[in-house]
């Protein structure tokens, strides 16, 4: 009986150490930095951000140039972005576990130096097969980043600094898709391609070495936690296997082949089980469960509709502008260049605002711009100039700039604070999958509207007769053989076929961004705080 309260001590003194070492744990939370330190850990993390951000959009132009130095047509050549997308897409909602882990400070280091060495070897690639492999290693490593760089960085400043340090760190993700289409033609016309990928191995090993000498006294702290192995294994599984039934439908003539019959189905089958596994697992790589909210499931549903719908656009008009258009690499980023403009200046007010105005009217206007602007190109014609290119490229900055914020503010809304973290990865999953897919179905539709089109446009020319006997007669007369003349005939009758097929994706897309404003209108408002630029209000939870 003596022996009891010895025991009792003695538990009663672990527990009491073991809560002196949780509270010791608590309290060892690094200060915010200031100084040099300061400047330089905000410039390092926002460096890796940039560099991150920048090769998701600096081989947009680079795709014509990747593909005829490989071998391949433009239409595979875009596997190089969809690869990297859904590789980046996978990795992001690991990153919570991995962190936790190995902590978020070495992870983001490993993070950084992983992508330098994937695109080191990027730029060494001699076939598409090899290049699609080095860009799903960099997408892989690149997942993590962007949400360990604003960790890092919050923990860096004051809490009321939090909103500062945001707008620094956001200020890269708006710069880059400026400077990515400008550096990407400008590499390629004056270098070569494989140069977009070499630039990011002294930016990465800068970023990666200032960081490490700030941060590396700041680690969080590192526990073992289980990992959802089937369940991520699932995700990979029907992910990859869905991303190739649409990259190597058209190539292989659909489901009049065995192997997409195969892949489609692997992907279906998995995709169910994914469902059943990740709703029943007590630690799902993915909480399939948030899709319960009403504000989550129609907010992130539209978010990724529309991001599909924006990547793929974003994709296709650089490749009519290189492969139809006449347009250099330099010429078509100049092209595209606008789009950051207008959304640097409107993203502080919208970032400002988002509490206080309806984000679901902001996201109506968003919509409505995206749908503007596309029903403009679909109006595109061989004859369209430079000017008129620019224009709706210019007026979409302002349509982005209201769209990701209130859109992601609404998906999250009502959400308990330790479900966030869960939720804000989902969000980016989904979102990051759809902008792959989104471009694999632009390039194939656009692809088959212009074989239809180039059916259309031949089906009225008869040899010998007609217009094309005119033709004919007077490139022979300009010094052309007839197989010549018949060869520039038509490629114009392709180029034609292509520009109406192009102008068919953007009137489609234009249409469906009109629509996607219903699916808007089925969330809730989120709670709105007081134009005094206090927090926001608590938003009322919802299912």
């Amino acid at each position: 009986m003596s022996a009891a309260p010895g025991r009792s001590q003695a538990s009663s003194h672990r527990s009491a150490k073991h809560e002196g070492t949780l509270m010791s744990g608590a309290q060892a939370a690094p200060p915010p930095l200031s100084g040099t330190d300061l400047v330089l850990g905000t410039l390092s993390l926002s460096l890796a951000t940039f560099m991150n951000v920048l090769d998701s959009s600096i081989a947009n132009v680079s795709i014509p140039a990747i593909a005829g130095d490989l071998g391949v047509s433009p239409g595979q050549g875009t596997w190089v972005i969809t690869s990297f997308g859904v590789a980046n897409a996978i990795s992001v909602p690991l990153t919570g576990w991995l962190s936790q882990r190995f902590g978020a400070v070495r992870l983001f280091i490993s993070s950084v130096l992983l992508f330098v060495l994937a695109s080191f070897l990027c730029g060494f690639a001699s076939s598409l097969e090899m290049l699609v492999f080095f860009r799903v290693l960099q997408g892989l490593a690149a997942g993590p980043m962007v949400p360990l760089s604003q960790t890092l960085l919050l923990s860096s400043y004051p809490v009321a600094m939090a909103g500062t340090a945001l707008a620094f760190w956001g200020a890269t993700t708006l710069v880059a898709p400026v400077v990515g289409p400008l550096l990407g033609g400008w590499i390629t016309d004056g270098m070569s391609w494989p140069w977009i990928f070499y630039i990011n191995v002294p930016v990465g090993l800068l970023a990666a070495a200032v960081t490490w000498g700030i941060y590396r006294r700041r680690e969080t702290p590192v526990r073992k936690l289980p990992i959802d192995t089937v369940g991520l294994s699932l995700l990979v599984l029907w992910v990859g296997s869905l991303q190739l039934t649409l990259d190597k439908g058209k190539e292989l003539d659909w489901f009049a082949s065995n192997q997409i019959v195969a892949l489609a189905v692997v992907s279906v089958v998995a995709f169910a089980i994914f469902v059943v596994w990740e709703l029943t697992d007590k630690h799902p790589v993915v909480d399939l469960r948030l899709f319960q909210r009403r504000n989550f499931l129609f907010g992130v549903v539209s978010l990724s509709i529309a991001y599909g719908l924006f990547f793929g656009n974003v994709v296709l008009l650089p490749l009519w502008l290189q492969q139809w258009m006449g347009y250099t690499s330099t010429a078509a980023g100049m092209a595209l260049a606008p789009v950051g403009v207008l959304a640097i200046f409107l993203t502080p007010l919208v970032g400002r605002k988002v509490a206080v105005w309806d984000p679901r009217k902001m996201v109506v206007g968003a919509f409505l711009g995206f749908g503007l602007v596309l029903w403009m190109r679909a109006q595109f014609t061989t004859q369209t100039d430079f000017p008129h290119i620019m224009v709706p490229t210019l007026l979409q900055g302002a349509a982005s700039a209201f769209f990701f914020i209130p859109l992601t503010t609404i998906a999250l809304a009502g959400l308990p604070r330790e479900h966030l973290p869960a939720a804000a990865g989902l969000s980016n999953f989904v979102r990051m999958t759809a902008g792959a897919m989104g471009a694999s179905i632009t390039t194939t539709m656009w692809e088959s509207r212009a074989a239809m089109h180039h059916a259309h446009l031949t089906e009225p020319l008869l040899q010998g007769h007609g217009g094309l006997a005119v033709a004919l007669e007077g490139l022979r007369a300009s010094g052309l053989s007839e197989l010549q003349a018949l060869a520039q005939i038509n490629r114009l009758i392709d180029q034609q076929a292509y520009t109406r097929a192009a102008d068919d994706i953007f009137l489609g897309s234009s249409i469906l961004f009109v629509a996607l404003i219903g699916l808007v209108w089925m969330t809730r408002r989120p709670a709105r705080a007081p134009e005094t630029g206090g927090a926001p209000a608590p938003a009322p939870s919802e299912h």
